[in-house]
């Protein structure tokens, strides 16, 4: 990539990358780097490929964790000259860096800096297993900075907004990433946080206070505040926001749960988000009002793989993103797998970006996938189709149980007053190949949330788990 540094936005194409921290767009330009963002997609392959080989090389020198993993499956840096010689690198996957952390402690023998060049930790909540420490130096908190500031600006959002952080400011990555990234854009923020009792009311006085143009949190957040706004003789609509960004959960893509934060504050939506390991996580992000994201491969490079191979898929299928971060050097990313759901299309000009476009975002986790009677089922299926109800009320429950050798799906719905949930169950059957019962309740009969949705309940686990002890 150096050949390519000539021009002052192509700077920080160097390695390790810098940026010119006093740069930023006219207001009127569409593109925060217009050549980087609009180059063809092969020329940008190219330089990506360099780039990897630059990466993969320092990553040999500095990393005891990849240099054994490399070694382990003959593989060299020099050996990489293409990027399909590059898919036959063996992928990276979360449990492995838990267990370099637990035997390296506290950043794992994957730390390509010296400690004392980590200036800022975040990192997991450890729910579901031992927490993962992410050890940032200095100079990446400033890529990763620049590089959400970019993406937001392809959001349409300016220096003139007022951008609220609403999500938890902690271990959290993804507070962070858009706290530092609207900072960087030069934009106000107001860093207002979320998941403390009764903030949500207080969430709706100071936005109108404080006049906040931009929201950031969960889609599931933005539920609840319009929720609560009207249950305080609030008009969402009139809080005054022009956009809403989002990460954390699936949703921000898919039509249902969109168009209804869309009409909720007659505001546009924006989708984003990958992994808090893969910072900038901002890397798919989307270029313009619709559903879906965009790829900046030259942020983080991305690959759509068969869950199999682990090998890329063409375009136009479905598969899991393995990524690679191509400007961190402390704690560096080299096809780290996500086990994440989507489908890719190829590069279109017509979008503004040479990118590859992924039209549903991140829809679903491998994880989170269930089986109901040889059928594979993702909670976001399920939620797209109730929440798109003209009589949803609010929140939902997905139960899975089982009775002898049969499982059975519930799905519990709250309901508005006086409007019935017709045909709901019908068009889960279409749209899953399973029946499914649906129970309506109350609406306010479920606990909302602040930050990401939890719906689903597998009463199978718990059988299971009871049968095991008696």
């Amino acid at each position: 990539m150096a050949g390519l540094s000539r021009e002052p936005e192509m700077e920080q194409w160097t390695w390790p990358p810098r940026y010119d921290e006093s740069y930023r767009p006219p207001t009127n330009q569409e593109h925060w780097f217009p050549r980087r963002e609009m180059m063809p997609a092969d020329e940008r392959d190219e330089a990506i490929l360099g780039r990897i080989r630059e990466l993969m090389s320092y990553a040999w020198d500095n990393s005891p964790f990849y240099r054994s993993k490399w070694s382990e499956a003959g593989i060299e840096p020099n050996a990489i000259r293409t990027l399909e010689d590059f898919e036959q690198v063996p992928v990276v996957r979360k449990e492995e860096l838990r267990a370099d952390q637990a035997a390296n402690e506290p950043f794992g023998s994957y730390l390509c800096v010296p400690e004392s060049e980590v200036a800022h930790v975040n990192g997991t909540s450890g729910t579901t297993g031992r927490p993962t420490a992410f050890g940032i130096s200095e100079r990446d908190w400033r890529s990763v900075a620049n590089a959400h500031a970019r993406v937001m600006w392809a959001m349409g959002i300016r220096p003139s907004d007022t951008v609220l952080v609403g999500s938890p400011l902690s271990l959290y990555w993804g507070s962070w990433g858009a706290y530092i990234g609207a900072e960087r854009l030069g934009a106000r923020v107001f860093p207002f946080g979320a998941g403390v009792a009764g903030q949500t009311a207080r969430t709706v006085m100071w936005m109108r206070q404080m006049g906040v143009t931009v929201f950031y949190g969960t889609p599931s957040y933005a539920l609840r505040l319009a929720e609560v706004a009207s249950e305080q003789g609030v008009d969402p609509a009139d809080l005054g926001l022009r956009k809403l960004f989002f990460s954390g959960e699936p949703g921000a893509s898919i039509p249902s749960i969109r168009g209804r934060i869309e009409k909720a504050f007659d505001a546009q939506v924006y989708d984003s988000g990958s992994m808090a390991e893969v910072s900038p996580w901002m890397h798919l992000g989307a270029g313009a009002d619709e559903p879906g994201v965009l790829c900046w491969q030259d942020l983080v490079y991305t690959e759509v793989c068969d869950p199999a191979t682990l090998r890329r898929v063409p375009y136009g299928s479905e598969g899991t993103p393995v990524y690679t971060t191509l400007e961190r050097t402390s704690q560096p990313m080299i096809r780290l797998l996500s086990n994440d759901l989507t489908r890719w299309e190829a590069p279109d000009t017509a979008r503004g970006r040479t990118y590859p476009f992924l039209p549903r975002g991140i829809y679903g986790r491998i994880d989170d996938m269930f089986i109901v009677r040889g059928e594979n089922i993702y909670p976001s299926a399920i939620d797209e189709v109730v929440m798109s109800d003209p009589g949803y009320g609010g929140e939902h429950r997905i139960v899975i149980s089982r009775t002898d050798t049969m499982d059975s799906l519930v799905v519990q719905v709250e309901h508005q007053p006086n409007q019935a949930l017709d045909g709901l169950s019908d068009r889960l059957r279409t749209v899953l190949g399973v029946g499914a019962t649906v129970v309506p309740v109350a609406r306010g009969t479920f606990e909302r949330t602040e930050f990401k949705a939890r719906r689903v309940i597998d009463d199978r686990d718990l059988l299971q788990s009871l049968k095991a002890h008696t």
